[in-house]
């Protein structure tokens, strides 16, 4: 069924629930099993000799690949319409992995101010020490000047569809075409998004990256990356030599070395991804855990289509409150990215929005204090209702200059919209602003 779907045009309800998966290939089992081992027998010595010199594809080493990953990396890829995914053990590692391997020996990466706090923390503190510098696009909005910002060395471009916290939104098909132009991938982070509202790839993106974490789980209890590719961007390059260097371990059965563009032509960044980096630095994503994730992907739809609504009926709420300065959310039609919404996010513009608290801190922590509906911590996309005080949490890494670049000023609120009644929800937020106020 595998193969049949892979072939068939079904629809993305469909895909979601069947796609990578053959009941007849796993003694008929309706769910996907949990194929909880570290290794795998070999039928053979020639057997194993074909899959340690690639020339055939198998279960080997749960590190590198395991069946119960395999569904959900092929699953993801059918839903994105990419050409080739790997699962890691967390969206950090996903966004790690793909920039070292995008710009493995050095290099730039041009990416948004608009960013999550980590992955900015990052750029500044890890990567400078592997030879890779970070620029901020001053014209990320501004496509038509972007070519006025991309170096010599530039390696790539990184921005996320739906930013976190303030939801903004970029011209992704300008920016792919700035980036194509000057023979540079675009990566974009589609974690807010999830393929359900938004499919990077068909908009000319040729890397994406997910926590799948949040959206694409979505019930908080799983910590999971996905790096996908487009298998449409050309790595035979002298800007991207590591893709065209032999290796004696992808070598023929002639023993002739070979390229991971020779042994993965569809998709050579995944595939390199798969064994080098993910061979040798480990982040391996655990049977179990891609389990939870498929059963997560069930409900995408459903999950997201809500959270959309309940973000719109909460930051329609949030714009006539006399304790909100302001509301950032896409979906509105005074947001400066209302028409961008309109174009791209058909079904909406995601779950998360932001609002400023008019007043003090002390009755800012108060507000966060009180409320008893909403969860306060850091993740987002989950089936319940969160809140949390971006700037001095998953933004707290930035420094005053970084945070008024990135427009995230000390009294933004984050609300990442869950499953519940919006009337219980508003009641809520309604009960805190009158404690924080008293």
């Amino acid at each position: 069924m595998a193969n049949e779907l892979e072939k068939t045009s079904y629809r993305f309800d469909t895909q979601r629930l069947r796609a990578g998966y053959d009941p007849k290939e796993h003694n008929y089992a309706v769910s996907p099993p949990i194929y909880q081992t570290t290794s795998f027998d070999f039928r053979d010595v020639e057997h194993a000799k074909a899959l340690f010199g690639l020339r055939e594809l198998g279960n080997l080493y749960t590190r590198i690949g395991n069946p119960t990953v395999g569904v959900l990396e092929q699953r993801i890829a059918a839903l994105d319409g990419a050409s080739g995914a790997v699962a890691l053990s967390s969206g950090m590692a996903a966004v790690s992995y793909t920039l070292l391997n995008v710009a493995e020996g050095g290099g730039r990466i041009l990416t948004s101010p608009y960013l999550y706090g980590g992955s900015a923390d990052s750029f500044k503190k890890v990567y400078p020490k592997f030879g890779i510098t970070f620029d901020l696009a001053k014209n990320i909005e501004n496509p038509e000047k972007l070519s006025e910002e991309i170096k010599p060395d530039t390696k790539a471009i990184y921005v996320e569809s739906i930013s976190n916290p303030n939801g903004v939104l970029l011209d992704i098909d300008a920016i792919a075409k700035v980036a194509h132009e000057h023979g540079i991938p675009l990566i974009v982070d589609n974690t807010v998004a999830t393929p359900y509202l938004y499919n990077p790839i068909s908009h000319g993106a040729d890397i994406v990256v997910y926590s799948a974490t949040k959206g694409l789980t979505g019930h908080g209890n799983v910590i999971a990356g996905l790096v996908l590719e487009s298998g449409k961007f050309n790595w035979q390059s002298d800007k991207f030599p590591q893709f065209s260097e032999k290796y004696y371990t992808l070598r023929d059965i002639n023993d002739n070395n070979r390229s991971f563009l020779e042994v993965f032509p569809e998709a050579p960044f995944t595939g390199r991804i798969r064994f080098n980096y993910l061979n040798y630095f480990g982040a391996a994503l655990s049977p179990f855990d891609a389990y939870l994730v498929l059963i997560g992907l069930e409900t995408l739809s459903e999950r997201i289509e809500k959270q959309v609504r309940n973000a719109g009926i909460l930051a329609e709420y949030l714009k006539t409150h006399k304790s909100v300065e302001w509301v950032r959310y896409p979906g509105l039609k005074d947001s400066p990215y209302h028409e961008l919404a309109q174009r791209d996010f058909p079904k909406g513009a995601g779950g998360i929005l932001s609002f400023g608290f008019k007043g003090t801190t002390e009755q800012r922590e108060a507000f966060l204090n009180s409320v008893k509906l909403f969860h306060y911590h850091v993740n987002i996309g989950d089936a319940r209702s969160l809140i949390v005080n971006s700037p001095q949490t998953t933004h707290s890494e930035l420094e005053p200059e970084e945070k008024k670049i990135a427009d995230i000023p000390e009294n933004l609120i984050r609300i990442s919209a869950g499953l519940e009644d919006p009337a219980d929800l508003i009641a809520d937020l309604e009960q805190a602003f009158e404690k924080a106020n008293t």
